[in-house]
C-alpha cells in the first residue's frame, strides 16, 4: 500500500466551523471524517466572545471524531483575510557551499533574508509565498536545489494581518485543546487550488461568499495579488427573509437553503411552502418567487458592493474571469443573477470529493491540499500524525514513515517551513 498523510483542517466561519479529516495519497485527497457546527461569538469574520467560540470548535472536533474513532490534536488552521496585507519581498544569499551546490540549508537562508523587512508591531506575519527562485541570472526557477550557482535569490511575497485577528484565533484553537500545525491564509489556501491554473495565470477574482463577511481575492500571474473583506455575507440574506415573513432566524436560515432562489425571473410561483411565524400558532403560505425577491434584492446588492471593490482595488478587466464559492452559493438562481449583476463569466466551485461536495467546504478542503503541497515542496512529513486513533478503534490503515526517516528530513528546511510562523512559539 502506498504511502498517505493524514491532515485534519480546521476552517472558522461567521456562520459555521468546519473540521475536516482528509487522508492524502499520491496528491489525491480523501476525506473521512467531517465536522460541521453553526458558529458561536463569531461576526463578520472577528471573534468576539473567545468562550462561545472555543465551544464550537470543540463541537466541530467532536463531531469529526465520532465520524473516523480518531482522536483530533493538531490542525492546519485558516486565517481570515480581514485585514490582511501583501508586500513584495527579496532574499539574496552567496552560496557558501565547496561545491556551489544549492541545497536545504540555502534554501532557508534566503527565505529568512526575504522576510528581513519591515512590518509593524502591530501586524504578525502569516504567509512568506514565493513567485519564483533565480540562480545567478537564470530566473523563474521554482526549485533551485541540487543547482549549481554563485548566488541565489527569491522573489516572494509576505502575507501580514492584524496581530489581534491571530492571536483571539490562536487563543481559541489552544483553549480548545488542540496544537496548530501550520496556518495559512483562507483565500491563499483555497484560492490556489479552487482555481485552475488558466484562471491563476490570466487573472480572476475569486469570491468566498461567508456568512457574516465576503472575501475577495485576485489571482494573477500564477500567485494571489490582493484580497479585500466585505462586512456583508449569507447572513444578511437569512435576516431578512426572517424579518419579512417574520420567522425565527434558524427557520429562515432553513428555507433559504431549501426554497430559495436568487434569480426573480427563473423563480416559481407553483412552488408554495408554510412558514411559522414568531408568537403564533398559525402559519403562512408563501411562493419561491415571493421570496426570489427577497433574496435577489440584497444579493444583487453585494455584487454591486463587489464591483465597488474591484475599483477599489484597482480590478479593471478580468481575463479569469470570477469564480463564487461558500455555502449560500448553492441556492438555485445564484449564477444567472451574479452573471447578470456582474456582467461578466461566472462560475461556482464546489469541491469534487465525496462527503463535502458542498461550496461551503472549499477552504477546509484547500487548507489541506495547500498543506500537502507546501510538505511536498520541502520533503516533510509531521513529526506526530494530525490524528491518532482511540484505543476503543481499530488503528486507520495507513502507512507512516520511520523515526528514522522523520528525523532526516526534519532538519534544517523544517526550520526554513516553520520561519514565518514563529508567533507560535
Amino acid at each position: 500500500m502506498s504511502q498517505s498523510e493524514l491532515y485534519v483542517s480546521l476552517d472558522i466561519g461567521s456562520s459555521s466551523i468546519k473540521v475536516l479529516i482528509g487522508e492524502v495519497d499520491a496528491e489525491n485527497l480523501h476525506v473521512i471524517g467531517v465536522g460541521n457546527v453553526q458558529s458561536k461569538g463569531i461576526r463578520k469574520g472577528t471573534i468576539i466572545d473567545i468562550d462561545a467560540t472555543v465551544e464550537s470548535i470543540q463541537s466541530a472536533v467532536e463531531q469529526a471524531e465520532r465520524m473516523t474513532g480518531m482522536e483530533i490534536q493538531e490542525v492546519v488552521l485558516g486565517i481570515p483575510a480581514n485585514g490582511a496585507q501583501l508586500q513584495d519581498v527579496k532574499g539574496i544569499v552567496a552560496i557558501n557551499s565547496e561545491d556551489r551546490e544549492i541545497t536545504d540549508e540555502e534554501l532557508y537562508r534566503v527565505m529568512e533574508s526575504a522576510q528581513v523587512t519591515s512590518v509593524s508591531p502591530e501586524r504578525e506575519i502569516v504567509n512568506l509565498v514565493t513567485k519564483q527562485f533565480i540562480v545567478d541570472d537564470y530566473d523563474e526557477i521554482t526549485d533551485p536545489r541540487g543547482m549549481i550557482g554563485v548566488r541565489l535569490e527569491m522573489d516572494g511575497t509576505l502575507i501580514t494581518t492584524p496581530k489581534t485577528v491571530v492571536h483571539n484565533i490562536l487563543r481559541c484553537v489552544e483553549r480548545a485543546g488542540l496544537t496548530i500545525r501550520e496556518i495559512y491564509l483562507q483565500p491563499l489556501a483555497a484560492g490556489t487550488f479552487a482555481l485552475s491554473e488558466d484562471e491563476k495565470n490570466h487573472g480572476t477574482a475569486y469570491i468566498d461568499i461567508g456568512g457574516g463577511s465576503t472575501t475577495i481575492s485576485l489571482f494573477g500571474e500564477n500567485r494571489l495579488l490582493t484580497t479585500s473583506v466585505l462586512p456583508i455575507g449569507g447572513d444578511h440574506v437569512t435576516k431578512d427573509l426572517s424579518i419579512v415573513l417574520k420567522t425565527p432566524t434558524e427557520n429562515a436560515r432553513k428555507i433559504k437553503h431549501k426554497f430559495g432562489h436568487a434569480f426573480y425571473d427563473d423563480a416559481s410561483d407553483d412552488h408554495l411552502f408554510e412558514v411559522p411565524i414568531i408568537g403564533a400558532d398559525t402559519k403562512e403560505q408563501y411562493s419561491q418567487r415571493y421570496i426570489s425577491e427577497i433574496i435577489g434584492v440584497r444579493l444583487e446588492e453585494l455584487f454591486e458592493l463587489i464591483l465597488g471593490e474591484f475599483y477599489e482595488m484597482g480590478i479593471r478587466d478580468l481575463p479569469g474571469g470570477i469564480v463564487l464559492t461558500g455555502g449560500i452559493t448553492k441556492i438555485d438562481g445564484m449564477l444567472p443573477l451574479a452573471r447578470h449583476v456582474l456582467k461578466t463569466r461566472v462560475r461556482i466551485h464546489i469541491p469534487e470529493h465525496i462527503g463535502v461536495r458542498e461550496p461551503m467546504y472549499t477552504t477546509a478542503v484547500g487548507l489541506i491540499q495547500y498543506a500537502y503541497e507546501q510538505d511536498d515542496f520541502f520533503g516533510l512529513v509531521s513529526n506526530d500524525p494530525s490524528v491518532r486513533t482511540n484505543q476503543d478503534h481499530a488503528p486507520m490503515q495507513h502507512q507512516t514513515r520511520s523515526q528514522e526517516q522523520q528525523q532526516d528530513k526534519t532538519s534544517i528546511i523544517s526550520k526554513a517551513k516553520k520561519l514565518f510562523n514563529n508567533f507560535f512559539e
